[in-house]
Order: C-alpha cells, then structure tokens, then sequence
C-alpha cells in the first residue's frame, strides 16, 4: 500500500541519528537585506515588515534619489541606494521588480550579485479584458531565469504571494499568511524561511526546488481573480504543517 503521508516514526539517518527538525532554522537577525525595486508597492511593503520585525534593510531603486526618499517614509531604520550599491551592501537580495525589467536588471547586477543570496518574488503575468494571466517564461519561471543570469549566486523564490496592500498597513500587526520557498540548497532556503518568519503572522514552508517555480508564480493570477470577486487581500495558508 502506498501513501502521500510519512510514517509516524521519527525521520532517521542512515547513520542511525534523528533528522533536522524542519522547523529549526538558523538566526538572521544580523543578516542585511536588500530590497531590488524597493520602491515600487510589493518591495516597499516587504522592506516595511521586515525593517519592523528589526530586521537591516536598504532598499534600491534605479535613482539613488527615490530610494533614499522612500526609505524616509518607511523609517525604522531603512536606508536608500541605487540598486547597484544595495546589492554590494546587502547580505540578502529580494528581486522585486517588475516583470518587464526582471531579466536587464539582473543582467547589469551579476557582478555586485556574486556570491549574494538572492530570492526572487516576482510574478510572470499578463492582464487583458479578462484579467491576470500567467507568462510562462523561456527559462521556466522568472527564478529560473534569475538562476540562469546570475550563475554564480545562490538564487532562491519566495513571497509571491503577499498582498502590497495589507503589507504597507501600518494598522495591520500580522500578515495571516504562509510564504512558500523554493531553492536547490536547503541552507539557503531555511535563511529565507527564517526571513519570513520574522514577520509577525507568517511562515516560510520549503515548496520544492526552482523547477517548480512555475506554478507558484502562476498561482498569484488566481489570486488576482479571487481578490477582484471578493474585494479582499487574500493569501495562503499550508494545513497540517
């Protein structure tokens, strides 16, 4: 008989000795973090939680200048670079940016991005009279594509899914929400799954390598649509997790 559930024995080794509990994840704490279009709404917002949660952030921009006034707004300790500088400084590069720009940007920071963590969140979509759709890009997904430009970093996926909205609310306390991360080395993945929860209200979950980037990508046109129905931030949640 086969099933999709484990056994319920503890997880063993072969070397006899109990499995890494999935959920210890290292401290980041003193980690910085760089957020690329951190101007535009999706990376503002994630800057904001994460410079909140305490967390060293700098946002870049294409003009130093944008940066730097929107890292005013934000405060909490947030300071503004162009993307280029951000990148040098930070420990921790989100790609934020939007689709159009996705691959030129990355391409001119391959240099200042060796040997940086890199997570990708952007969503490959199209929108016409019927709404949000899906891109499917030449390389698979747009991490994919970031781990094609940018050989020699450690690219990972996370925080497609997160509302811009919900994310700026100073009102709002906790994001109800799960973020899922995507990577091909589990060091790296549990870093972004402990960036992700420093935020009070999320979870980082590990969803698979980067061929599998496709979906989670995807899967934001779906919320679009859910979204517009129901007049809603919504988000995701993994049961039984």
């Amino acid at each position: 008989m086969t099933s999709t559930d484990s056994a319920q024995q503890p997880t063993v080794t072969p070397a006899g000795t109990p499995a890494k509990d999935p959920w210890d994840l290292p401290d980041v704490s003193g980690l910085v973090v760089g957020v690329l279009g951190g101007t535009g709404p999706q990376g503002k917002g994630l800057a904001y939680r994460l410079a909140r949660a305490g967390q060293q952030v700098l946002i870049g921009s294409r003009a130093a200048e944008r940066a730097r006034a929107a890292a005013g707004e934000l405060g909490h300790g947030v300071e503004g670079f162009d993307n280029a500088e951000t990148a040098r400084r930070s420990d921790v590069v989100i790609v934020a940016v939007p689709w159009d720009g996705h691959g030129k940007t990355l391409e001119s920071l391959r240099g200042e991005l060796t040997g940086k963590l890199v997570v990708d969140c952007v969503n490959p979509l199209g929108f016409d009279k019927k709404g949000a759709y899906a891109i499917r890009p030449e390389e698979g997904s747009a991490a994919e594509q970031a781990a094609a430009l940018l050989p020699d970093s450690r690219v990972t996926a996370a925080f497609h899914h997160l509302s811009a909205v919900l994310l700026q609310d100073p009102e709002i306390a906790e994001i109800d929400t799960d973020v899922m991360v995507l990577g091909e080395e589990r060091a790296d993945v549990e870093i972004v799954q402990a960036l992700a929860g420093r935020i009070p209200g999320m979870r980082g979950i590990f969803a698979g390598r980067l061929r599998n980037a496709h979906q989670v990508e995807s899967l934001v046109a779906n919320l679009i649509s859910v979204n517009r129905r129901y007049k809603a931030h919504a988000g995701l949640r993994i049961t039984d997790v």
